[in-house]
């Protein structure tokens, strides 16, 4: 199982859950097209129109940004962590 943390800015979509688990590992794409069947607000949060990741979203598997990593092919193995923050601004 691969277990996603959810950050407090975004478990509006998730019913206030902070951790979710999937089944699917893989790939962070396999990941998140799981996440979009049963959490498909959280989804369209985490990546565009086209299935990319968002800019203002960060993605982290075990740690590593995955843009360094693979982008959404980024390798994802059984009991991985996947963290998702939004960026933040502010002045």
């Amino acid at each position: 199982m691969v277990t996603i943390l959810v950050p407090g800015a975004l478990r509006t979509d998730t019913a206030g859950a902070s951790r979710l688990t999937v089944g699917t590992a893989g790939t962070l794409r396999a990941v998140l097209d799981e996440v979009d069947l049963h959490w498909p607000r959280l989804a369209r949060r985490i990546r565009d129109e086209q299935g990319e990741l968002r800019r203002y979203i960060n993605v982290y598997v075990d740690g590593e940004d995955c843009r360094q990593s693979g982008g959404l092919d980024t390798p994802v193995t059984d009991e991985a962590e996947v963290q998702v923050i939004p960026s933040v601004a502010g002045g």
